[in-house]
């Protein structure tokens, strides 16, 4: 069987499937290499639904991998709901591992997995969507020797993903998604060296993921310990800064730039102000019971205690329902509508 000459690699989220739609019919029938995405949705989604919606816009062939598959050129690759799509060895891994930046499946773990393999033949690509999902992974295949492709931000639909690749990371190509499949034909023609000169945290990063290693010790060889804790096992966090970009992960997988880290500490912080409100409102309901049943110099201390509880109570319902308005837009879920 043939090996594909190259592995193009997508990340998109909310607007993606149009985009994606759009792009996948630009490339020919013949295309030597592979195209593998990552399309942000609910755990939920019926991911064959979405691959039907991609085969009537292309010749190549669609498919909801299964762990172990074959890669083979002229292959369009969808990342099933609630699962990483990684590579090894010329074939595909689907995982059900940790998240990263609360995603799975997630772009940054399918750059970094093409990166570790693949080297200087992945093409990395970053389409419309919300927060920086892909900018990580794309990090990683330029360190490795790939080429990193964006679309062009003023046309995404949604450009918060386009945008901190551009910020973070050197870019090859920034264009519009009709004159990407152009670009990608003629890009997988170019002969490359593959893997030869991957730098080693890269790979260890890779096997981390694909769950070969992932102890303590193995993790420290990639970054420095922090004095935060993962948000979602609780775990201890090591840095890890390569150019511009600064992350997190933690030794059991799951991994954060530190834009995902500082959203997710908002929403513990708006989580426990919450309970904290709510503790409140008991204690104050609780006093105006006890106020109600006492006489003279006791009830009237009960009622000073219930004014200064109010007080509090205001002052952080006011707090809570400001920030719930100011940050709706970046913190609420982001799925693809299908």
């Amino acid at each position: 069987m043939k090996s594909p000459s190259h592995l193009i690699v997508i990340g998109a989220s909310a607007g993606g499937m149009p985009a994606l739609c759009r792009l996948v019919e630009q490339l020919p029938d013949s295309l030597p290499a592979a195209v593998l995405i990552v399309q942000h949705f609910a755990p939920d989604s019926l991911g064959w639904h979405l691959v039907e919606r991609l085969s009537r816009h292309t010749g190549l062939s669609c498919r909801l991998p299964n762990d172990g598959d074959p890669i083979e050129p002229g292959t369009v690759y969808l990342a099933p709901p609630d699962r990483h799509l990684l590579v090894k060895d010329g074939h595909l891994l689907v995982t059900k591992g940790p998240r990263e930046n609360h995603y799975r499946p997630a772009a940054d773990a399918l750059f970094r997995s093409a990166a570790a393999y693949y080297g200087t033949a992945v093409i990395g690509v970053v389409l419309t969507g919300m927060l920086h999902d892909g900018t990580a992974g794309l990090e990683l295949i330029k360190r490795a020797g790939g080429l990193a492709v964006v679309q062009d931000p003023n046309e995404a639909e949604f450009p918060s993903m386009p945008e901190s690749a551009l910020s973070n990371v050197p870019i090859d190509y920034v264009l519009p998604i009709s004159r990407m499949g152009d670009l990608l034909t003629r890009l997988v023609q170019i002969p490359s060296s593959g893997n030869s000169n991957v730098p080693d945290d890269i790979k260890l990063e890779a096997a981390i993921a694909e769950r070969v290693v992932g102890t303590m010790d193995e993790v420290l060889r990639l970054g420095t310990p922090s004095t935060m804790t993962c948000p979602d096992c609780g775990g201890a966090l090591f840095e890890l800064k390569h150019g511009k970009l600064l992350r997190y992960r933690c030794h059991t997988g799951h991994a954060f730039t530190a834009d995902a880290l500082l959203k997710s500490s908002q929403h513990s912080l708006e989580e426990t102000l919450w309970v904290a409100l709510r503790m409140m409102e008991e204690r104050k309901n609780l006093l105006t019971s006890m106020a109600s049943r006492g006489e003279g110099l006791y009830s009237v201390q009960q009622e000073e205690r219930i004014e200064e509880i109010k007080g509090h109570i205001n002052r952080l319902r006011e707090f809570l329902l400001n920030g719930v308005k100011s940050s709706t837009a970046v913190t609420a879920p982001e799925e693809e509508q299908s």
